[in-house]
């Protein structure tokens, strides 16, 4: 969400970002409902203010054709009254949902296009294998080493559905152990986040793409039982299965003001991920690439309103990420998002992408965004400035630290060996026990 007054004052940048973005946003229409909105607020509370006056009137009238005349001017006024609230109520929806579709503006050094084949490639990291052989899937390389049963996973979960077993279950476990100790070691505080939400928390952060939750286009899952409250009484509010840690994290300071001594505030959260997928529909249908659910360890920061540091820290943010590629021993490549390709509410992207020799390419393996203020106005996160007192929006932004699905698909893909076998990454060793994935004490 931004400022009214922002957009009043950078309506070109506004619109801009809008067609940049691939944006139907109209900044024009938004103002002309504003001010609609404004006009009606101002008649209205001059309405108010007339029928509180002839309520004084009707009191001290001294005859009754007198009281009889005020009383005919105070129906008047309820009438004119009760045509224009539902004009207000109706302006004011209006002027929400058209700001809830209000774009972000982006930083200068975004790349613009139109898609995501208009990213650019900022480097090339590490040294892609070479076998001697051809490279199996992770399906294949699952199966061979009875560590993924997709087949079973169908039957019990759907589509997309799967199992992890034995040395899969723990690379899967010990990644995420080993990225919270690299997150707890760069000065962030561990978390486990709720992934049962209230639709604010996923609002607040742009998972929703208008005002309110619509299954047709937002890839969240929504509970359909029935809640009941602390009370007893069932509960009016609807609850969602979040998609990352993220929503939960920055909605946990929701409705406070911090004092700008506790910021930058960082945290890492662990969680369980789901995610529908339905925008998806016909891509990586096969294996573990594109999944209903996951696990995944995600870094989000809390900052002042300084761009200079928020670029900064979303830096530092992303080279905690490529630490732990090249620790894992995995290639990759890093991309600076287009606006093409950047949510409503991005102001600055960057992707890590690890080489997946399998497939044959590099797939998404982590994404560092800035949103400024964007998500705190939503979310209503201020902090005191420490030197004028002013309440201020804080800065938030969010990045994949690591995600179970893909960094499996290219430790297995790139640490495979011709017999099947693939080797542990070092840093993994101490959760899996052993340095080899083998399978053969699985086999018959």
């Amino acid at each position: 969400m931004l400022d009214i007054q922002f957009i009043k004052d950078h309506q070109q940048a506004i619109a801009e970002a809008a067609k940049n973005k691939g944006s139907d946003f109209d900044v024009k229409k938004l103002l002309a409902k504003y001010n609609e909105r404004v006009t009606l607020l101002q008649e209205i509370e001059e309405l108010k203010s007339l029928k509180n006056d002839i309520n004084d009137l009707i009191s001290s009238a001294k005859t009754e054709k007198e009281r009889t005349e005020i009383i005919a001017k105070g129906k008047e006024i309820k009438e004119k009254l009760n045509k224009k609230e539902p004009l207000l109520e109706s302006a004011q929806q209006e002027y929400d949902v058209l700001m809830a579709q209000a774009p972000n503006i982006v930083s200068p050094d975004t790349p613009i296009g139109k898609s995501d084949a208009d990213n650019v490639v900022m480097g090339e990291f590490g040294v892609k294998p070479e076998f001697d052989f051809a490279p199996r899937t992770h399906i294949e390389l699952g199966k061979i080493l009875d560590i993924i049963d997709l087949e079973r996973g169908v039957k019990v979960a759907g589509y997309r559905g799967y199992y992890l077993k034995n040395e899969g279950a723990l690379l899967v476990m010990g990644m995420m152990l080993y990225a919270i100790q690299k997150m707890i070691s760069k000065g962030y505080a561990p978390m486990i986040p709720p992934t049962l939400v209230k639709g604010f928390s996923l609002f607040g952060s742009g998972y929703f793409k208008g005002l309110e939750y619509d299954g047709g286009v937002d890839e969240i899952y929504k509970i359909d039982t029935g809640d009941k409250d602390a009370d007893g009484n069932l509960s009016k509010e609807s609850k969602f299965l979040a998609g990352t840690a993220e929503t939960a994290l920055l909605a946990y300071h929701s409705g406070e003001i911090l004092e700008e001594k506790y910021l930058p505030l960082k945290l890492a959260g662990f969680s369980q991920c789901y995610r529908s997928e339905i925008g998806s529909y016909g891509k990586d249908t096969k294996g573990m690439y594109r999944v209903h659910e996951f696990m995944k360890v995600e870094q989000v920061i809390l900052t002042s309103a300084d761009i200079e540091m928020s670029n900064k820290l979303q830096d530092e943010m992303l080279t905690i990420s490529e630490e732990m590629h090249r620790e894992l021993g995995l290639p990759y490549r890093k991309l600076q998002i287009c606006t093409g390709d950047m949510s409503a509410g991005k102001y600055r992207s960057f992707d890590l992408e690890a080489w997946l020799p399998g497939m044959n390419r590099y797939g998404e393996t982590g994404s560092a965004s800035s949103f400024l203020d964007w998500q705190a106005r939503r979310l209503n996160v201020k902090y005191k400035d420490a030197k004028t007192g002013e309440k201020k929006y804080v800065y938030m932004l969010n990045n994949t630290a690591l995600p179970s699905p893909r960094i499996l698909i290219a430790i297995l893909e790139n640490y495979q060996r011709a017999d099947g076998s693939v080797v542990v990454p070092e840093v993994l060793r101490p959760f899996v026990g052993k340095d080899l994935i083998s399978g053969k004490e699985y086999q018959n």
